[in-house]
């Protein structure tokens, strides 16, 4: 039993210790408050999205980043869609998120932008 607290207390302290970039960061905070509507992939096939019209973004989509960059993602992120003439239906999560958290879901959601071909 001693040796199992031993083993146990030393991988918590790994798991303390282990850095956690952005982006994983980032898609912890997408899970938790972006997926039911954007899906777990960012796909726009969330659970949600079946009720929502229109339907959330698919941020996978080459056509959606055309029109977008890192600070667009952030302001509809932070006050809503209302307030960059989209959806009134997206959440402002600004009130709701801490600064990393902001911070790390928009470099995940900027992540998410097809590579150039």
């Amino acid at each position: 039993m001693k040796n199992l607290l031993a083993s146990f207390a030393a991988a918590s302290l790994l798991l303390v210790a282990a850095p956690v970039s952005a982006a994983e960061d980032g898609k912890i905070v997408f899970g938790t408050y972006c997926s039911a509507c954007h899906g777990a992939e960012g796909a726009g096939d969330g659970a949600a999205a079946a009720g929502l019209d229109p339907k959330p973004a698919n941020l996978n989509d080459a056509e959606f980043w055309k029109t977008r960059d890192e600070a667009s993602v952030r302001k509809v992120v932070t006050e809503g869609g209302a307030a960059v003439g989209k959806s009134p239906l997206m959440a402002a999560w600004g009130a709701v998120l801490n600064k990393e958290q902001l911070d790390a879901v928009v470099k995940y959601v900027v992540s998410k932008k097809p590579a150039a071909e």
